[in-house]
C-alpha cells in the first residue's frame, strides 16, 4: 500500500497523516476541490509547486509532498492543532489570528483530523 509505505517517513505521525487524508479526500486520489486543490492530500497549485511535484493526483509524489507541508507547519508553529488550521486555512491566518482562526471550516476540519487520529485536546 502506497499510503503505508509513505508513512513510514521519519516525523510523520501515521495516524495524522492518514487523518487528514480520510477528511481531505476521503481517499480518493483524483479528489479536487471547488477551491482548486488536488489529490489524496488536496495539495493547492502554489503548494504542489514549491514541492516541485509533477503530478499531484500521483499518489506518491501527493503524500510525499503533503507530508514534508505538514512537517514544516509543525516545526514552525509546534502545535498539531495549529498545523492542521494553517494546513487548512492558511499559515497566514494561523498568524493573524495568534491560533486557529475563528472560521467554523477551519475549527470543524481541526476537530475531525484530531479525533481521527486519536489525538485529544492539543491546545
Amino acid at each position: 500500500e502506497t499510503i503505508a509505505a509513505m508513512l513510514e517517513a521519519p516525523g510523520a505521525n501515521p495516524l495524522l497523516v492518514r487523518a487528514l487524508i480520510q477528511v481531505e479526500s476521503n481517499y480518493k486520489p483524483k479528489a479536487r476541490s471547488h477551491k482548486g486543490a488536488m489529490g489524496l492530500m488536496q495539495l493547492m497549485p502554489s503548494t504542489a509547486r514549491a514541492y516541485n511535484v509533477r503530478n499531484p493526483y500521483d499518489p506518491k509524489a501527493n503524500i510525499a509532498a503533503g507530508v514534508k507541508h505538514l512537517k514544516g507547519l509543525l516545526d514552525r508553529l509546534g502545535a498539531v492543532d495549529l498545523a492542521l488550521a494553517a494546513y487548512n486555512a492558511g499559515e497566514g491566518a494561523v498568524k493573524k489570528f495568534k491560533g486557529v482562526p475563528p472560521y467554523r471550516e477551519t475549527s470543524n476540519y481541526v476537530s475531525r483530523i484530531l479525533s481521527l487520529a486519536g489525538i485529544g485536546g492539543a491546545k
